[in-house]
């Protein structure tokens, strides 16, 4: 069976993702996260078009990568220039690598319009860029840009230009759908088609994603001779975004038998994903195939009692085979079994057979038709069983709050919380500024707090997000706040839900409060 090469454009195509802005240690850190995990080639930027990638570049020089070939990305040389003073084809050269990506124009459209100058010309500057490139000792990958639109407008000047690219030396061809707008049959029987007409005995594919079809498009040449699947992480890039490296190297070892990455690193996958996530500053989709935090997930009931039976049943693979994991909800779609599973999970013990079982089901029930939903917030779920199986004990006793809300003058907005608690037999009154009234409630209650359980003050709020339950009863309609809390070892999610909305964060922020206090309370039992 041929190998099929990774090449990751996450630091180019990845960072034309609206929204994206890699910092110079944004790239840095996430090539050694990539050369870790094994991927085969890493394109690392455009070292003519920013002061940023040429750094990129020249620090690469002195820390070598171990396991990926970098690869910097160019043009071909400008119409004007003689290859050997073209700063474009220079730059790439004094990226000291191994390897190097130029792409030209496919597309008689492109030389027409875009680069407007005749056809043969741009055939003349594919050959001799790659041929200039060759002599300084450069492997090459052509990228054919928008070449599947150009064969269907125009096969024969298509097939030219990749003649020229051949016969210059390049190391691969690679087929680009820039535009996105192929259908996956369409790429693989061209690709085939291609091959067989060039004499090739492999090619590279680069897709984009503007179809939906992105990943199957490139997945589907490998039977074509494919040898290198271009993508990024999580789909990042232009528009649509580019094909998705994470289920493509996924099905192609799992799937399809080839060896891609080591077994162990494999298991790295989701939190390689997780990583590029957070480098970019874009949210982790949880339905993201493979890696997403739904992608094992389980919630009917049926489906659930299947699961424990035999986890093949509703599952395409084992979830640790990609570091992923397996999760079952607790809703009221997800019977008793879903129960005394997540309640395994939370080190509890209960017989689904048990009234004790049947009772906090049907309390279950109950609080999700009021608008509570546990299988987001496990924290508030802990505390519930705690409190139900009679093993919680009271930390403290709220005797009253309230939360103010002021607009003066000079257009400040102010907010100020006054919290009264009793903690062991002594009353604490205490007020506190916030930047909201939320806020401000979060930090009276911590410093009421503060002296008798120290911990509290370590705790951060990372998220908040407000749900109207009833649109149909505006301003008076239920609301459930989910709040993610935070401290140096954990995070975890609580919920609160009320018709006030500071009611509602109120009970959503004594739940993090107490499952902090829990959690301090049983590691010292």
């Amino acid at each position: 069976m041929k190998k099929v090469h990774i090449y990751d454009t996450t630091l180019r195509d990845g960072a034309q993702t609206e929204g994206i802005s890699y910092s110079l240690k944004d790239k840095i850190n996430i090539a050694k996260k990539l050369n870790s995990f094994g991927i085969h080639f890493i394109e690392g930027g455009w070292p003519y078009s920013n002061p940023k990638d040429k750094v990129f570049f020249d620090y690469f020089k002195k820390h070598k990568l171990k396991t990926s070939k970098l690869v910097p990305f160019g043009s071909t040389a400008h119409p004007r220039n003689k290859p050997g003073e073209d700063k474009n084809l220079m730059s790439l050269i004094r990226a000291d690598t191994e390897f190097v990506t130029i792409f030209g124009k496919s597309w008689d459209l492109h030389v027409k319009e875009v680069l407007r100058i005749p056809l043969e010309d741009n055939i003349r500057i594919i050959h001799e860029s790659i041929r200039f490139l060759n002599k300084k000792g450069k492997k090459v990958f052509y990228d054919a840009e928008h070449f599947f639109d150009a064969y269907k407008h125009n096969k024969n000047y298509a097939i030219k230009t990749l003649r020229a690219a051949i016969d210059a030396g390049c190391e691969l061809i690679v087929f680009c759908d820039t535009n996105g707008g192929t259908l996956s049959w369409e790429i693989r029987k061209i690709a085939g088609e291609v091959r067989s007409e060039l004499g090739i005995n492999s090619f590279g594919i680069h897709c984009h994603n503007d179809l939906g079809m992105g990943i199957a498009s490139s997945i589907i040449t490998v039977g074509e001779g494919c040898t290198q699947i271009q993508g990024t992480i999580n789909g990042y890039g232009e528009r649509c975004g580019n094909a998705d490296l994470i289920p493509i190297i996924s099905v192609l070892q799992l799937k399809m038998g080839y060896k891609i990455v080591t077994p162990r690193n494999l298991k790295r996958l989701t939190e390689l994903s997780h990583f590029v996530s957070e480098a970019s500053n874009m949210v982790h989709r949880d339905n993201y195939p493979f890696v997403g935090k739904s992608a094992f997930a389980h919630k009917g009931g049926i489906h659930i009692d299947a699961v424990l039976k035999n986890p093949d049943s509703y599952e395409h693979i084992d979830p640790q085979l990609v570091g992923n994991k397996r999760r079952f909800l607790i809703s009221e779609l997800a019977g008793k079994s879903s129960l005394v599973v997540k309640a395994k999970e939370l080190e509890y013990t209960l017989d689904k057979k048990s009234r004790k079982a049947k009772r906090i089901y049907k309390m279950l029930q109950r609080m999700e038709k009021d608008g509570y939903q546990f299988e987001v917030a496990d924290a508030s779920f802990k505390l519930l069983l705690e409190k139900e199986l009679k093993k919680y004990s009271k930390f403290f006793d709220l005797m009253g709050f309230r939360v103010i809300v002021e607009k003066r003058e000079d257009k400040r907005l102010l907010s100020e919380a006054t919290v009264k608690i009793k903690i062991k037999n002594k009353v604490a009154l205490t007020a506190s500024e916030g930047d909201g009234p939320v806020n401000a409630l979060d930090n009276a209650l911590k410093k009421a707090m503060g002296k008798h359980y120290p911990s509290v003050l370590n705790i951060r709020l990372t998220d908040f997000k407000v749900r109207v339950l009833d649109e149909k009863s505006g301003t008076a309609a239920k609301v459930r706040v989910l709040i993610e809390s935070q401290d140096d070892k954990e995070t975890w999610s609580t919920v609160g839900v009320s018709e006030n909305i500071i009611e509602a964060s109120y009970k959503a922020l004594i739940d993090a409060i107490e499952y902090k206090l829990l959690k301090e309370r049983k590691k010292h039992v």
